[in-house]
């Protein structure tokens, strides 16, 4: 994962009937450009009504302090590969055929994580390099992919010298970039031209808002959130263009409905920041309407132009 330590910001507030009712508005906003009908509005300003005379059940707001990405990784990396993260089909669905598509070569898994996208390759019949700032991921990643090369480094910095790779793939850590031009300087000085940059990036989730925080255990057994940032297609072309890249391909998986059966209660709340897809099932039409159609995860291909 990339090291974000110098990332963090201030403590931010948290408080669950807030998200819910933020729910509620993103649903009316899109009733009112014609997404949704009479009925429909009715029903979301009568269920905001309830959560306001349910607001105790809910609990005060949380202060959540900021944790290092580092810190992070380190503490969910003994949980990660089984915790039914539902990005790992999206992750592997959209990067397959990219993958499919490598000469084979000398490959760089940046952010490599528990091994996952490393072990794919290796499979593929690649020479695998993998760098993370988490020491914990990389204990992971040994485990999962012996035959690989680990080391320990951040996205922006990577430990390798110039030219050292025909491709670099990265999964799953961009988010957690503010800024995305320096990890594509490193990625264009690290790999050979004609080379291909195969990326997946999870977007932001709270509509409007540029961050996306992860709320993750640190070694230590505190809770904080993990920075994330929320990155536009545009964000990415203007990091990459300027160094050579150019775009072979670009694929997107977009939300359906959200997954809530029409009888299924609401769940009961865990102690500590709102676990928003807890949250999801109390207003489970408002939370289907507000995910449809979002944007959840992009894959890019990218190819180092020869003449640069």
């Amino acid at each position: 994962m990339p090291d974000a330590t110098t990332q963090t910001t201030g403590t931010i507030h948290q408080h669950a009937l807030a998200y819910l009712i933020g729910l509620e508005g993103i649903a009316l906003l899109r009733a009112f450009a014609g997404e949704h009908d009479r009925t429909f509005t009715e029903a979301r300003l009568a269920e905001v009504r309830s959560l306001l005379d349910r607001a105790d059940e809910l609990g005060p707001g949380v202060d959540v302090p900021p944790i290092s990405v580092t810190d992070g990784y380190d503490g969910w990396s003994a949980t990660y590969d089984v915790e039914g993260n539902s990005c790992f089909p999206l992750r592997d669905d959209l990067l397959a055929p990219m993958l499919d598509r490598l000469a084979p070569g000398r490959v760089l898994d940046a952010a490599c994580g528990s091994g996952a996208v490393a072990r794919q390759l290796v499979d593929r019949g690649h020479d695998v390099v993998g760098v993370d700032a988490s020491t914990g991921m990389l204990d992971r990643a040994r485990n999962a992919v012996p035959e690989a090369t680990l080391l320990h480094g951040d996205l922006t910095d990577l430990p390798l010298p110039d030219g050292d790779v025909n491709h670099v793939t990265c999964s799953l850590a961009l988010t957690h970039l503010r800024n995305l031009r320096p990890f594509f300087a490193e990625a264009a000085r690290v790999m050979r031209p004609g080379g291909h940059l195969v990326l997946l990036d999870i977007r932001g989730y709270y509509a409007r808002s540029p961050r996306f925080p992860l709320i993750k255990h640190a070694p230590d057994g505190s809770v904080g959130y993990m920075p994330g940032y929320s990155h536009d297609t545009g964000d990415y072309l203007r990091a990459a263009l300027p160094h050579g890249f150019v775009v072979r391909a670009c694929e997107e998986f977009f939300a359906g409905p959200y997954a809530v059966g029409p009888d299924e209660p609401p769940a009961l709340l865990t102690p500590g920041p709102p676990n928003i897809w807890e949250l999801g099932t109390w207003v489970s039409d408002a939370a289907s309407a507000a995910e449809a159609g979002r944007s959840v995860v992009v894959a890019w291909d990218f190819e180092l132009r020869p003449d640069v």
